[in-house]
């Protein structure tokens, strides 16, 4: 099983980097890569975790772009994680996450609904760390105000909520340019769950050479769909899990869903015809 989507602790996943690469291998995985929301702080432990138990590690991410005013994640594989113009995105990037979360902390107080900030706050501002909504869903189930992550999304967080805070970033062309100059092959992640297709064809004009058509929110008709989309521009093909440990709701997929080693071995031989 190849699994090009897993989550670590770095940013909004349960499980270390180490036991990232426990817990995949025991599901099956051979080939993986940790894709975490706009941090490479995971990527060096994890590769030396699958390097001891004998499975290989691509170097990955997931970006946060934005197009009026919503949120679109791009996949990365096969970055360079030291590559400077990349890291001094991604330290913007998480500078802007910390600020969205000490504002959703503030509206919450405002809809009597307050979290532990201090503990917030040190969560929030640990080197490396990727803050994001999940965290402060995590406040409000420790505060008492609701039961669980869904609630909090449901009552507070999601967009149309209480407390949503828009998020500011990069248009998704600039994020696929982003990850070409880091040496590395983008993907929109999950479309189907986004549903803006329309902006499929910049992001391949802008040099995006992949799309993630297996997803656990894809059905049957996504994958058709975005199998055609592939065929129709001439893209590679990923997916995976979404894993994001233990307990998270998204740990139902993992060794269950990914890619085929053809698809695998189209993704490594374009990034293997862009090294110099």
């Amino acid at each position: 099983m190849i699994d090009l989507h897993l989550h670590t602790t770095a940013s909004d996943g349960h499980s270390t980097p180490v036991e990232l690469v426990r817990e995949a291998v025991a599901a099956g995985i051979t080939k993986l890569a940790v894709t975490d929301h706009d941090t490479v702080a995971a990527v060096p432990h994890v590769v030396a975790a699958a390097e001891a138990a004998g499975v290989l590690a691509v170097a990955g991410i997931e970006i946060t772009a934005v197009h009026d005013g919503r949120d679109v994640h791009v996949l990365g594989y096969f970055v360079d994680p030291l590559n400077i113009i990349l890291n001094e995105f991604l330290v913007r990037q998480r500078q802007d996450r910390r600020r969205r979360v000490i504002e959703i902390a503030d509206r919450l107080e405002a809809l009597g609904a307050p979290v532990d900030r201090v503990a917030l706050t040190a969560a929030a501002t640990q080197p490396g760390k990727s803050p994001g909504r999940p965290l402060v869903a995590a406040a409000l189930i420790a505060a008492g105000h609701v039961r669980d992550i869904p609630e909090a999304f449901d009552r507070y967080l999601s967009p149309g909520a209480p407390a949503f805070i828009e998020r500011i970033g990069a248009p998704p062309a600039d994020v696929v340019r982003l990850i070409d100059e880091a040496g590395g092959l983008a993907a929109i992640a999950h479309p189907g769950k986004m549903q803006l297709d329309e902006i499929i064809p910049t992001m391949v004009e802008a040099g995006m050479p992949a799309i993630e058509v297996f997803h656990p929110d894809h059905g049957a008709s996504d994958i058709a769909r975005y199998q055609e989309v592939a065929a129709r521009f001439g893209l590679l093909i990923t997916g995976g899990s979404d894993y994001h440990g233990p307990g998270t709701g998204r740990a139902a997929s993992l060794g269950r869903l990914g890619i085929s080693e053809e698809a695998f071995a189209a993704l490594a031989d374009r990034a293997r015809a862009k090294r110099p």
